[in-house]
């Protein structure tokens, strides 16, 4: 008689055994996950539902962060901090092209960096519950792309220089309407839910070219104004 050798079932209850990753490899799973989670729910989504959706306990969450500050930066450095090209104010400072085209170099790039659900959905998340990440990020942005433009564009029109006349919250307050109109872009996108421009590096030169247009003399008379010479 021929003997078939059945498998054995596993015992009613008993879980299947789960692959143990490495260290390395379990971190960014619960950060990946945690990006994604806190993208969906925000800020106030509790540490023990991420576990649940990672498929892992609390206490082995708690391991890797054993904090959800710990596990909330640690995603403000994988989302904003790690894609963040220090290359870029190089190519702001670049004064071997006109200003325009370095602005049209770096936006071309760093439209897909922040037009994306994660992206948006976290900032926002973030934003609204004061997490502090907007802060933080945005003083990233001040410091090493717009107060660097303003110095540029005043070396390109030939005007003072930011050493002999700073500058003021009303002309950097221009600065930040061009980079406000190009990430409304992820806002409508992702927290809107409408629809965005087919050819977005297209619709941003123009921009570019709009906001240029106007600038020297706008500007000119901001100096004007802080220096305290009047209109």
């Amino acid at each position: 008689m021929t003997t078939v050798n059945k498998r054995k079932k596993p015992k009613a209850g008993t879980a299947p055994k789960r692959h143990r990753l490495l260290p390395d490899e379990r971190e960014k799973q619960i950060v990946l996950g945690a990006i994604r989670f806190f993208a969906e729910v925000g800020f106030d989504g509790q540490t023990r539902e991420l576990a649940k959706r990672l498929g892992i306990t609390q206490p082995l969450l708690f391991r890797y962060f054993p904090t959800k500050q710990d596990l909330v930066d640690r995603v403000y450095k994988e989302i904003y901090l790690n894609r963040w090209n220090p290359e870029w104010q190089d190519w702001i400072e670049d004064r071997s092209t006109p200003v325009a085209v370095r602005l049209k170099r770096f936006y071309t790039e760093y439209y897909p960096t922040i037009v994306n659900h994660d992206w948006m959905r976290i900032f926002f998340q973030a934003g609204m519950r004061n997490v502090g990440f907007n802060q933080r990020y945005l003083r990233l942005v001040r410091e090493r792309i717009l107060l660097v433009l303003c110095g540029e564009v005043r070396h390109e029109c030939g005007l003072p220089s930011v050493a002999t006349v700073p500058v003021s919250p009303a002309e950097l307050e221009l600065y930040w309407g061009l980079h406000g109109s190009i990430v409304y872009d992820g806002i409508r996108q992702y927290i809107y839910g409408t629809a965005v421009p087919p050819e977005p590096t297209a619709v941003t030169n123009a921009k570019i070219d709009i906001f240029m247009a106007g600038l020297k003399p706008a500007v000119a008379r901001l100096i004007k104004r802080q220096a305290g010479d009047g209109e």
